[in-house]
């Protein structure tokens, strides 16, 4: 199963850190060079297991359940049909189950502002108010200043 997170219209994929919570955006070509294998949280400076934002989550967790709910009803039919002609054995499958509506997935934090990491030549959306007291450089993890 493949879930494609979408990028802003400059091209950044929403990120969060689940060590301090917050969100921030890098390019997505950024994520998927191999210039970069790992990424430092821009706010708290540490590396993360994980950056998938809690909505990511959401749809990957309703897409397993659809497709499990799907194989598992595949199966009952299958068993179904062999038991249809068993004189000991009868088995209904009953109705299809419903799949979970899932909403598309969408970059919806737009108060972030660009910052040039001089340190990399890269860049990075964060809030602004860590662009003016300083932040950490998502591919090098050093402390940055911009002002």
């Amino acid at each position: 199963m493949e879930i494609k997170i979408p990028c802003d219209d400059d091209g950044y994929v929403l990120l969060q850190c689940h060590l301090c919570g917050e969100y921030f955006k890098v390019r997505g070509s950024d994520i998927n060079s191999d210039d970069f294998y790992q990424i430092w949280c821009p706010y708290c400076g540490l590396i993360s297991d994980s950056y998938v934002t809690s909505e990511v989550i959401d749809v990957a967790l309703k897409s397993a359940t659809n497709t499990a709910m799907e194989e598992i009803y595949n199966v009952f039919k299958d068993f179904e049909k062999k038991t249809r002609n068993n004189k000991f054995i009868n088995f209904k499958a009953g109705k299809k189950p419903k799949q979970i509506f899932i909403p598309p997935i969408q970059s919806k934090i737009d108060k972030l502002e660009t910052c040039n990491y001089e340190c990399c030549k890269n860049q990075a959306k964060i809030m602004p108010l860590s662009k003016y007291i300083g932040s950490y450089c998502p591919f090098c993890g050093g402390r940055y200043d911009e002002l």
